[in-house]
């Protein structure tokens, strides 16, 4: 009994406190509409509820002052009450929303690293091939790598019976094997666009497509011209060349283009399994924008920046974001000796990653003197001004390339990787 008694004394004053909201609520935005009769009546009720609220009055004496004070604010409060359910819920999400966004733009923001320019320390989107059926996940598994690696399937099968060609060339492929430009969707909805790849079986077409920034070149080595897990662009195009050399291509005619079709030597037959892979999602990372408001960068942080002040990548990619390891501060030399990058004269030191390119230890494939760094360059980095590469050096467009990043492009650092779930954990 007193238990209940409780429990309705509780809710009653619940009523009371969130009416006495809605009244401030009315009467700050509708005042200036209120006849002199019902702003009188208004603050009369909502001063007598409150203070019957602060005397702790029991239910029975608060349960009729609320039901007059909501009564008169359904006569007077328009549009500000009562207010639906979904507008309530409509307006608490734009306030989510705002808060949000002002986070995003003043502390923590999110990126998706799309290439691969610092494997393997983070990850780009990347191929995982399968070169048998038995080799490929079950449906059980396949849903648990797609929930916790973005590992989405692409299975092609032989149209007809035939030889397995690969076409390769075109404008707009950004390697070696053929393709066109397509619109899709990502995450379904949002526009995209996608790179359409077509396989030749047998005089018929087998089709798949991948984000643009996703690498087939990897995938199509690993399944039909090297070894397994060897891939780099140099090694593609070595085993391009020799094929091509050896005479082992027929022309054919590919979405209104005569191409070089790479004989692979494969037949198949009309439904079997001809490539698969998995996409694997690129790297989901958080990136503070705090810090550097105060501090200086350190050599060896992820630095993410904008690269809309950068013609060297403004000019193909726009204005996006890129991570690159920070090497070079305002008035630092860098120069690359085998396989080490040399700052002020001495081997780089500030993250493990240097002394694991330096040694070659692992994945980590050593720096490459190539560009702004070629054999025997010097470079020094301009006031103002930064300069960054990226840890998958023989593979990675960075500073060689395009040079300098102007230090006010510098979004802030990289402090942890959220997604995929396999690789999650802090920045490197």
């Amino acid at each position: 009994m007193f238990g209940k008694a409780s429990r309705e004394q509780r809710r009653i004053r619940s009523a009371a406190a969130s009416c006495l909201d809605w009244a401030d609520k009315v009467w700050a935005y509708r005042r200036d509409q209120l006849t002199p009769a019902q702003s009188s009546e208004l603050r009369r009720l909502s001063s007598e509820l409150r203070e019957r609220l602060r005397a702790r009055a029991g239910a029975g004496e608060l349960r009729p002052r609320v039901q007059s004070l909501e009564d008169a604010l359904g006569r007077m409060g328009g549009a500000v009450y009562p207010k639906s359910a979904l507008a309530e819920n409509v307006e608490f999400l734009l306030v989510v929303a705002i808060v949000i966004i002002g986070f995003r733009s003043y502390f923590v923001q999110n990126f998706v690293i799309p290439t691969n320019s610092m494997w393997p320390t983070y990850n780009g989107m990347t191929p995982e091939v399968f070169r048998t059926p038995a080799e490929e996940p079950g449906a059980l598994r396949e849903a648990g790598r797609i929930l916790a690696a973005g590992a989405w399937p692409h299975r092609l099968d032989a149209p007809a019976d035939g030889e397995v060609l690969i076409p390769i060339g075109g404008p707009g492929s950004p390697g070696y094997v053929h393709c066109s430009i397509v619109p899709g969707r990502t995450l379904l909805v949002l526009p995209a666009k996608e790179r359409e790849y077509t396989f030749l079986v047998g005089g018929e077409a087998a089709r798949t497509r991948v984000p643009e920034e996703f690498d087939l070149d990897w995938a199509v080595y690993d399944a039909f011209l090297g070894s397994r897990g060897a891939y780099t662009h140099e090694r593609m195009a070595e085993a391009v060349r020799a094929t091509l050399e050896a005479g082992l291509y027929v022309d054919r005619v590919v979405d209104g283009e005569l191409v070089h079709c790479l004989r692979t030597g494969r037949l198949a037959r009309a439904g079997e399994r001809i490539f698969s892979f998995d996409e694997i999602a690129g790297d989901k990372v958080l990136a503070e924008r705090v810090s550097y408001n105060f501090v200086r960068p350190a050599i060896g942080s992820g630095i993410v920046f904008s690269t809309g002040k950068i013609p060297g990548i403004a000019a193909v990619h726009g204005d996006t974001y890129y991570i690159k390891r920070l090497v070079g501060l305002p008035g630092d030399t860098l120069e690359v000796r085998g396989a080490t990058l040399y700052r002020n004269g001495a081997p780089i030191e500030g993250a493990e990653a240097f002394g694991a390119e330096s040694r070659q230890i692992g994945r980590y494939p050593g720096y490459e003197a190539s560009g702004l760094l070629a054999p025997g360059r010097t470079v020094r980095v301009e006031p103002r001004a930064l300069f960054g590469l990226g840890d998958n050096s023989p593979n990675s467009g960075d500073g060689r390339e395009w040079g300098f990043v102007p230090q006010k492009e510098v979004l802030g650092r990289a402090i942890a990787v959220y997604y995929p779930f396999v690789r999650w954990g802090l920045a490197k």
